[in-house]
């Protein structure tokens, strides 16, 4: 078990994170924040890149500063944007790093192979990665991840550059792995985490707002989601989400405090969540 305990972490005078608890078991979390709310300071804690100012990271009762190696050893990180030789295929690159964290070569060779294929590079394996695209080259980074079979997995953005095939193969390959690790992953695509995360984590403020489960998250909303044709008119004071088309028409998504009688009542989801909740304090409360 991972547990973050009372962590603040401060840059000089500046606060990223404050006064953060979390306990992390088997599965997928998903981190949900505007840009400036501390996940990225919060998930470079976790991959030990930097360490809190006050509090503790805890992995199975023990601060992971003490464990050191045998901490890292259990860690798969992929950062947003991580170093690569242009000039190394996925197959010479995959190698490189399995000699860093200590992988035999007979086992690098086996899980490589299967890695490949997960990500769906078995057909460029030995291909220069210059000529790649973004999206193959994050498949790339996925793969050296999952290089040493991690128990705790952190990806930050990492569908970013994929498309949307790639990320429905990503999604599926997350829900097959959180069987028996902990996957944390950050992104601002709703979709990519709504159907296979088992708890999303809201940071606003530079604090944790609440760490539920995405249907208990969505359920503080209901009765507060509407739609309406776009030619209509409110006259109760509402919040327009977002348009989107259907067979008759464009509609408005509406968040109202109070029920509109000449609107539809929808149910919310994560997206809505995302769109409304830094800007009202009475979520997961």
């Amino acid at each position: 078990m991972l547990s973050v305990s009372n962590v603040t972490k401060k840059y000089g005078d500046f606060t990223a994170l404050q006064n953060i608890d979390l306990e992390f078991d088997h599965g997928v979390y998903g981190l949900l924040a505007p840009n400036g709310a501390g996940k990225t300071t919060l998930m470079k804690m976790l991959a030990t890149l930097s360490f809190p100012t006050k509090g503790e990271i805890l992995w199975n009762g023990t601060d992971i500063r003490q464990l050191n190696e045998e901490y890292r050893n259990i860690l798969g990180f992929l950062p947003q944007q991580f170093g690569y030789y242009k000039n190394y295929s996925p197959r010479q690159f995959l190698h490189y790093m399995a000699a860093l964290k200590g992988i035999s070569k007979r086992a690098a060779d086996q899980r490589i192979d299967m890695l490949l294929e997960k990500v769906d590079l078995e057909d460029s394996a030995d291909k220069k990665m210059k000529q790649f695209s973004g999206g193959m080259i994050q498949r790339v980074g996925i793969a050296q991840a999952l290089l040493n079979d991690p128990e705790l997995l952190i990806l930050d953005e990492p569908t970013a550059g994929l498309d949307p095939k790639e990320r429905v193969r990503f999604r599926s390959m997350l829900h097959s792995l959180a069987g028996d690790r902990i996957v944390i992953l950050s992104t601002h695509i709703v979709s990519d985490i709504e159907t296979i995360a088992d708890k999303i984590i809201l940071l606003k403020d530079h604090r944790l707002l609440c760490c539920e489960t995405p249907a208990k998250i969505c359920s503080s909303l209901r009765g507060r989601v509407f739609e309406i044709p776009a030619v209509s008119q409110v006259q109760s004071p509402y919040e327009i989400l977002y348009e989107r088309q259907t067979d008759t028409g464009t509609v408005l998504r509406i968040y109202s405090e109070t029920y509109l009688k000449q609107a539809v009542e929808v149910s919310p989801n994560l997206e809505d969540v995302f769109l409304i909740v830094y800007c009202d304090d009475k979520m997961c409360s």
